[in-house]
């Protein structure tokens, strides 16, 4: 790979890089041809970029996009795939699952970047899977306040429901 190309790879990935709040790095090395098709495939199917690039390249795209951590440095060592997504927890979701259905142990989380927070390490995994999108937390969040909101309205109706039942019953006595 010459000069040329090179920047151009590096050019590339720093685009993804800024683009990106979240991006998973693994180590998919010593599966077969037909295992990591399977894995290109459900990354597409998934809509998670999958991309190999050398780890010094790498590290120059990632203090171009403003994104360098000596944390993620450590483990850009030994053959390293790139998976970009949309969703936080995505990458992580599909590792999990490829893993299970392929009965592989590969691949192999290295890190992750989500929204500039970093994860280390295959213990992270777990972790990773459960995180919750920021959708799913807006969500959540509108849940419990429209939940004391919808309380009060409630108990207004049916208060209002008692005082017009009373109302009513004390005009019929007064006009008997």
């Amino acid at each position: 790979m010459n000069k040329v190309e090179k920047q151009g790879v590096i050019d590339g990935l720093t685009e993804k890089f800024g683009a990106s709040s979240y991006f998973y790095f693994a180590d998919a090395s010593g599966l077969t041809v037909e295992v990591v098709n399977k894995l290109r495939r459900s990354c597409f199917e998934k809509g998670i970029g999958l991309q190999v690039a050398k780890n010094t390249l790498i590290k120059k795209a990632l203090v171009a996009a403003g994104k360098n951590s000596e944390e993620l440095d450590t483990v850009l060592a030994g053959p390293t795939a790139i998976l970009f997504a949309e969703n936080g927890n995505a990458p992580a979701k599909l590792i999990k699952e490829f893993r299970k259905a392929a009965a592989v142990t590969k691949p192999a989380l290295k890190g992750a970047y989500i929204d500039s927070s970093i994860y280390l390490g295959e213990a992270s995994l777990e972790d990773l899977v459960n995180l919750k999108s920021k959708d799913q937390l807006i969500g959540e969040i509108i849940g419990m306040l429209q939940s004391p909101a919808q309380n009060v309205i409630s108990a207004l109706q049916s208060g209002g429901n008692k005082l017009a039942g009373i109302l009513k019953t004390l005009s019929e006595k007064e006009s008997n």
